[in-house]
């Protein structure tokens, strides 16, 4: 809601100073400014920047074929229908989409005008420019949602401790009511939507690109598809080995540590510990200890994986960070 809100109003001011501008001018057609502003502002920098280039190509083409053709054939409906059947197929070709309506809109004044002189050219081109000009503007004032981009982050980081805390709870209790992995979706939800914020952040931006963001929630996806595999071998617990206690504490503390700026170094070199004296526990006594504890074993490796995930990551980091 607060992004509708936020894009109506950019929109609105883009659209009203466009038109304010054009009246002082004593343009013609002054309204068709605020249109022109309205179709030029994008969700992003990057788009708006990209999408106002190609329309000041078409706008220019259009330009030629129009004089070309009024003044050729004269300024009547037919001849504005073989305006539009070349620049649309022109259009079209180069992929110019977005330019069709709004450079047509501003063709059709020629046929009010009824001529293409100097000063009628230079109404249509000044409307142009304060349109996508104003849509510009307002679309460079913007400042990344960091506020917001942060939040998320903090959702995502909440859910991997919850899936992590759960864990820790079944593997000392096989009878842990709906641990079924609903969990997840939770968790890929609020990765898709910090990973869209980051996107539209990082096209936000034209000098010194901050990538931060992005990396680390491209990390925290590969932390959970491992996260995953770590369920599913929990899930297959029928009873409580031996090692159980040793593995569920540690979960327990990683969970309570997982945040963005630990460098997991010291969970590593604890889980290594922990391997260490599993070895030189008993062997089972029956199958079904021997597949539990396996299953404990697998889940063992993959925290390790999904911890070392996150050792390389701060580790990339801080070499970019000393480097730059």
């Amino acid at each position: 809601m607060k992004s509708i809100i936020t894009n109506t109003v950019k929109i609105t001011v883009a659209a009203a100073l466009a038109i304010l501008c054009a009246q002082t001018l004593k343009l013609d057609f002054a309204v068709s400014a605020g249109i022109v502003a309205i179709l030029s502002v994008q969700p992003t920098k990057k788009e708006t920047l990209r999408t106002a280039l190609a329309r000041l190509l078409a706008f220019v083409l259009a330009l030629v074929i129009s004089i070309t053709l009024f003044n050729l054939l004269g300024f009547t409906v037919p001849v504005f229908f073989l305006y539009l059947l070349i620049f649309i197929l022109v259009c079209q070709w180069r992929k110019w989409i977005s330019a069709m309506a709004m450079d047509s809109v501003l063709i059709s004044h020629f046929l009010s005008f009824g001529k293409t002189s100097p000063a009628e050219i230079k109404n249509e081109v000044l409307l142009f420019v304060l349109g996508v000009g104003f849509g510009i503007l307002v679309n460079l004032l913007l400042r990344k949602k960091t506020d917001y981009i942060e939040e998320l982050k903090k959702q995502t980081d909440n859910q991997i401790k919850l899936v992590l805390h759960r864990m820790a709870l079944r593997i000392q209790n096989p009878a842990l009511v709906d641990y079924d992995g609903s969990c997840f979706t939770a968790l890929n939800q609020s990765l898709f939507t910090a990973k869209k914020q980051a996107e539209e952040n990082y096209n936000n931006q034209f000098s010194k690109k901050d990538t931060f963001d992005s990396l680390y929630l491209e990390m925290q996806e590969k932390q959970t598809k491992i996260l995953y595999e770590m369920f599913k071998a929990a899930q297959a617990l029928g009873t409580i080995p031996a090692t159980a206690t040793l593995l569920s504490d540690f979960l327990e503390k990683v969970s309570n540590e997982y945040h963005k700026d630990n460098d997991v170094k010291a969970l590593l070199e604890e889980l290594t510990l922990i391997h260490d004296k599993m070895k030189s526990l008993p062997l089972p006594q029956t199958r079904t200890e021997f597949e539990d504890r396996a299953n404990l074993f697998i889940l063992m490796e993959r925290l390790k994986e999904f911890l070392q995930i996150k050792h390389d990551f701060m580790i990339a980091q801080n070499t970019k960070s000393t480097l730059q």
